[in-house]
Order: C-alpha cells, then structure tokens, then sequence
C-alpha cells in the first residue's frame, strides 16, 4: 500500500509527470502511433473525472474551552474567497462580514468584533473534514494539509490508484480507499504488563471532502440594505436569558429571529428591495460599573455563608440598588448615552449612505434607564426657548463663553480657557460634561476632578433651588400664571401632586447629570419593563395625556402576561377607565388555539348564563302578578307596535351596529406618549405555559430574545418610519 507523507516532494514530481503527461496533446497526429493515441484519450478521460473542489470558509468559535468551528453564511464565504484570489502573498485585506459587524483579516487569518469586545477568533478556508472524536460534528483540516489531501486526491483519481496513505502532522494515518470511502485513524497509546507503551491505530474516524458532503446548516446571508438600527439596552446582571447568554448572544439571537421574519412576512418586498433589514446592536453597561472596583468592595463585606447565592445576588440583584445610587446610576447613565453614541458613529462610518432612522429598545432595568435618558433630553424646542431669552445670539454666546472663563480663573485654571473655546463651551455645555468628555479634550487628571467638583456643587445647588420652588409652589407662595399652566416638561410643573393633578414624569429620579444624545430616536421599546411600578413608587401617579418624551415620539411596552417583573403604563394615564392591554396576534396569524378556545367557552357560558336569568326572571314576573285580559291586550298591542316600529327601525338603518358594538369600536385616547396610538402590548402565552403560570414566571420575563411576536411588531414599526420617512 504506497504511502504519501506530509510534504510536496514526490506527490509534486509525480502529479507533474500526471498531469503532463494527461495535459500533452500531440503536436502532429501522423507522428503518433493509435496504441500511444489510444492510451493518451484513456488518461484524457481519466482526468477528467477529477474536479476541483470548491472551498467553504470557517470561523473557530471556543466555549467551555471546547472548539466548535461554524461555517460562513455563503455570501460571506464567497466574498472572502473572492478576496483570497485577489489578494497578494504579503498583502493585508479586511473584509468586512456579517453585515458590517465582523472584520477578517485574510492574512492573519483572524476575524474581530467591530462594534463590541470579544474573543479574537481563527478563520479557515476548509476543503476536508474529518468526524470529531466526542460528537458527530466535522472538523476541517489545516489548509496546507488539506492542499496535501486534494493532491493525492486528484493523483488517485487521475491515475485510478487508490488504497493511498497520508501522515498528518500529528502523525496520524488517512487512507483513501475510494472516492467514497476514506478514513482517519488516531493512534492510541496502549501500554503492556511490562510498562512498555505502543502506538495501535485507534477506531477510524470519516473523512469528507468538500463542504456539500457534511452535514451543517449554512445560510444564505444577510440583506446588504438597512433601513432601521435598533440599540438594545439589557437589565440586570450579565446573563440575560435562562441559557445565562450575554447580552451579545441574546441579540444575535434576536438579529436571527428578525431575519427569519423578514423572509416568512416581507419576502416580496425585499426581493424588490422595498424594504431592508432592521440592524440590531447590543449595549452592555454592566461590565463597566462593576469594572469600578465596587465587586471587591462587597466581597470584602459578603458573608461566607451560602456562596453562590450571595455572588448571584451581589452580579444582579444589586444592580436595581447601584441605579438607585447617585453615584452609580451616574456611572450608568454616563456608560449608557456614552455606548450608545459610539456605537452610532461607528455605524455612520461604516455605513456613510445610511439614511434611516434609530430607535432604542431596553429590557427589564434597561428600559427604566432609557426611560429616565429620554426624559431629560432637551428638544429643539427648548434650545430655541433658550435663544429667545438672550437679546441677541451673538452676545449670549459672548456672556456664556465669559461665563466659562470666570469659572475656569476662579478654579484657578484660566490656563485652560483656550480649550474650552476651541470645543465652543459655554456654561450649559460646562454643566453636562462628564470625565470621559474631559479626559478627551486632554485635560489633565488633577483640573479634571476640579471641574467635576464643581459641576457636581453645580448640580446640587440647582436641585436645592428646585425644590424650594416646589414647596413654595405648593404653598402658594411665589407661583405664577404661567408656572401654574406650565406642560409636564418645565420646572414649574414638578408638584407633590397636591396642586398640579400631572406632576412631572422625572419626579423622583435619582440626581444625575443625564448626558444628551447625538440623534432622536424615532421609537422607544421597553420590554418585560417595570417603569409603571418605578414612577409610582417615586410619587408619580398619573401622566398628563398630553405629554411625550421630548426627542422620541414612539414609545410601546411590550411584556408577557407572566411577566412578574412587567407593569403597564396606560391605566396611569387614563386611570378612569378598565380596559385590556392590545394583544399581539401570533405571527402566523389569528390567536393561539388555546386562547380561542378558552374565549369561545367563556362567551358560551356567558349566554348561558344570560339564558337562564333571563327565563327565571320572566318566569318569576308571570309567577307573581298575573295581568288583566284589558291589560293583557293592551299590552299585546304596545308589544305588536313596538316590534313594528323595530322592524321598521332596522329596514331604515340595516348596517347600523348595536350600542355595544359602538362602544367597542370606539378608540381608547390614551394621550401622546405614542403618538395617540395604544402604549400597552401583551403576548400571547403558549399552550403549555397556560397550565401553570407560577411556573413559567421566569420564563416570562426572558422569553423575548426569541420571541417572533416581539419581533414582528418591531419589524412593522421600523418599517412604518422608514415608509414615511421616503
């Protein structure tokens, strides 16, 4: 049985003087002889059985310190392999995959993140596989060994020799039998009674070539179009599902989920490319407040009892107590609005054409922080406000920029004043700065906490006029007109409620200095939230209708039945009237069979039960008084001309519906804070989630990463402001 080692040498020669002598063709056909042209049309044909293979590119991705290597969609595969061809020995190319969010560097043979950290991982362009050991996933060979493969692969084919050896660099043995049958085998130590130890050929593993003879699922690829970018905040803790999955896998996840739904409801139009897909990128602050030293801070004072549950408590749990901490909601508020940013730029520069619009989505404690982020945005109009109040513009930009020097030389840093004029800061500006701004603009440590300090003596000072005004509001004392019918937004309007009905929805909230973003998202998506329960718990029990949230006109609570952590919004703006959250049709359509069922059985029990009082009740009537004939006639009559009058009634108005009806149809105002549409949406539970709601309250609050119903709302939203945005 020949054998082919690990190497070019002689498989090179040989292949050289295979194919030369298959690819010779005779320059003059009356200088050869019919046995040599015959062997000549048997080695032609012989050759061409043989076809290239046609290579798959593979990323390696480690868990538990298991490798597990997953193919490239094949829009990416091809792409890459497009740019290998085009690439020179020594060059360097980046490629851009997954939809803008990975870069490979083809000569590394690396891919990285681009808009979040994560673990470098290793890229192959793959052409055989052999079985794995532990599971029955397929393994690729190293390139260069698989060159080493193909060629005695095209040699046995060629030449139809087969029963070929190959020594990996592991000094493992691969034997090609056949086109269809090729094996692996791992040697095995095996040791004696004497202590001696042996190498035997170990149980053989199969060996495939090409992609399209294992078994993976490989995907097409992504839309090259985006029409909408989704900036996902998540709640507590690190783990965001039951599967405990980063907030980075729960959003690819998620990413999946919505493209799944793009082919099954918009395949049309994205075939006529009407509508792109919607990006979703994820943004995780927990790492960076517990990257603040404060872990060991509680470490020093856990008890050591119970060790799991108080480091589960201590990773989650406190989290909704840091957000409740001046100095650490600061540090999430900052690391929020500051990501979110970043994560926006990036995107503009990767995508210069993009032309759509934002929206930003948070779960459980995320969409509190969104929540009270976008309270204290400034709108446009309050920026012209502010302008009015100046004579000119000119000379209250002069006054502010000489605001800022006085507080610069009374700091003792007017050496710095330049820089505040070059970056065109004025007191406002000076006011919103945090440490991350200043530590850009290349202000030293020492100055940097100077001018924190005072920002921060700033900002109390503020707080404390503030509510003096309040309580002299409240008592009557110094309120004017204008205060007095101020909207929900203006100071004047933050009462303990005794004399304004509306207090101010940021009533309660924690002194921060909330950063301003650098876009206005068009939709906010608060799912399994708890902001209902958080505004009242901080004084605040009802919201004027006719208030919205300053920069974002779209705001929807999407949570499930048994959600124990989700509370509503709409009863606190029309607390006067019971009415059902909307509920999400399946996205297949209708109801669930369940919930039909369960409805239809209610509604016949309810007729039933009308049907029956009903017959009871005239029963008793006939029991207890028994009518004169006169009366008994009269009575016919009147019942004769009021069916009449009836009949006549609904000949007149066939298609008007009954009083019911109208007040059904009816819609419900439920103010501006979507834009007068419905806030409250409600998924429907499954089947076996019915039987057993205690169980499945956990599951409840995580189930929205995979929830198609979640997604297909957000994929009509998105789509419904990019249409009108066009």
């Amino acid at each position: 049985m020949p054998c082919l080692r690990h190497g070019h040498g002689a498989g090179e020669r040989r292949r050289g003087s295979v194919m030369s002598a298959v690819e010779q063709q005779p320059a003059d056909a009356s200088l050869s002889s019919n046995s040599s042209s015959s062997f000549e049309v048997i080695e032609a044909d012989a050759a061409n059985k043989y076809e290239a293979v046609v290579p798959h590119w593979f990323y390696c991705k480690v868990t538990d310190s298991r490798e597990r290597w997953i193919p490239f969609s094949t829009q990416d595969s091809e792409k890459l392999e497009a740019a290998q061809k085009m690439r020179k020995d020594d060059e360097e190319l980046v490629v851009p995959i997954s939809g803008g969010r990975y870069d490979v560097h083809l000569k590394q043979r690396q891919c990285y993140a681009v808009y979040w950290e994560e673990e470098v991982s290793e890229v192959r362009r793959c052409t055989w596989f052999y079985k794995g050991e532990k599971d029955n996933k397929y393994v690729p060979y190293s390139e260069s060994f698989s060159e080493d493969l193909e060629e005695a692969y095209m040699i046995a084919v060629t030449l139809d020799e087969w029963k070929k050896k190959l020594e990996s660099p592991n000094r493992e043995i691969i034997i090609l039998h056949n086109p269809k049958l090729m094996v692996h085998y791992h040697p095995v130590t095996v040791s004696d009674d004497w202590g001696s130890s042996s190498a035997e050929q170990g149980r053989p593993r199969t060996v495939k070539r090409g992609v399209e003879n294992i078994s993976v699922d490989i995907h097409s690829g992504e839309p090259e179009q985006i029409d909408h970018l989704v900036f996902v905040v998540h709640g507590i803790g690190p783990a965001c599902d039951i599967r405990f999955r980063s907030i980075i896998q729960c959003v690819n996840d998620f990413r999946a989920v919505s493209l799944s739904m793009l082919q099954a409801h918009f395949k049309k139009a994205q075939e006529q490319q009407q509508i792109g897909r919607v990006e979703f990128l994820p943004v995780n602050w927990h790492s960076r407040l517990h990257s603040t030293g404060v872990d060991v801070d509680l470490e020093r004072i856990t008890l050591p009892s119970i060790n799991r549950l108080r480091h589960f408590i201590n990773d989650t749990i406190l989290d909704v107590f840091f957000y409740n901490s001046a100095t650490y909601c600061q540090t999430i508020v900052d690391t929020v609005a500051s990501e979110m940013n970043r994560l926006y730029l990036l995107f503009l520069q990767r995508n210069p054409d993009y032309k759509g619009r934002v929206s930003i989505a948070g779960h459980s404690l995320g969409s509190l922080i969104l929540f009270d982020l976008l309270t204290n945005q400034k709108a446009s109009s309050e920026d012209e406000d502010g302008k009015e109040k100046g004579s000119q513009t000119g000379a209250s930009h002069g006054a502010d920029a000489s605001g800022v020097k006085e507080i610069l030389e009374k700091l003792k840093l007017s050496e710095y004043s330049t820089v505040f004029e070059k970056e065109r800061m004025d007191r406002q500006a000076l006011l919103l700065c945090t440490e991350q701004n200043l530590k850009d603009m290349g202000i030293p440590l020492g100055p940097r906490m100077k001018i924190l300090h005072y920002i921060s003596s700033e900002r109390e000072t503020q707080d404390t006029n503030h509510w003096a005004q309040i309580i002299a509001g409240n008592n009557g004392e110094g309120r004017t007109e204008s205060e007095s019918s101020a909207g929900p937004g203006s100071a004047g309007s933050r009462s303990s409620g005794r004399n304004c009905p509306y207090p101010d929805v940021s009533l309660g909230q924690v002194s921060a200095n909330y950063p301003q973003l650098i876009y206005k998202p068009a939709i906010f998506f608060a799912f399994g939230s708890p902001i209902g329960m958080f505004l009242t718990v901080r004084g605040v029990k009802r919201i004027d209708p006719s208030y919205s949230l300053p920069t974002c006109k779209g705001f929807f609570n999407i949570f499930h039945p048994f959600d124990p952590v989700a509370y509503r919004i709409e009863p606190m703006i029309v607390p006067d009237m019971e009415f059902e959250p909307m509920l999400l049709p399946h996205h297949k359509g209708r109801k669930r069979m369940h919930l039909e069922l369960k409805e239809g059985l209610t509604r016949m029990s309810m007729d039933l039960k009308n049907n029956l009082l009903g017959s009871l009740r005239v029963a008793w009537q006939s029991f207890t008084r028994a009518p004169l004939p006169a009366v008994e006639a009269a009575s016919t009559e009147c019942e004769t001309e009021s069916q009449n009058c009836s009949d006549g009634q609904t000949e007149v108005k066939p298609n008007e519906p009954p009083a019911a009806a109208k007040e059904e149809a009816s819609p419900i105002n439920v103010g501006m804070l979507n834009g007068g549409h419905r806030i409250d949406y409600v998924l429907q539970e499954k089947p076996i989630e019915s039987f057993n709601e205690y169980l499945f309250a956990l599951q409840g609050h995580l189930c929205y990463w995979e929830s198609e119903d979640t997604v297909l709302l957000l994929h009509c939203s998105c789509n419904l402001i990019c249409t009108y945005v066009r």
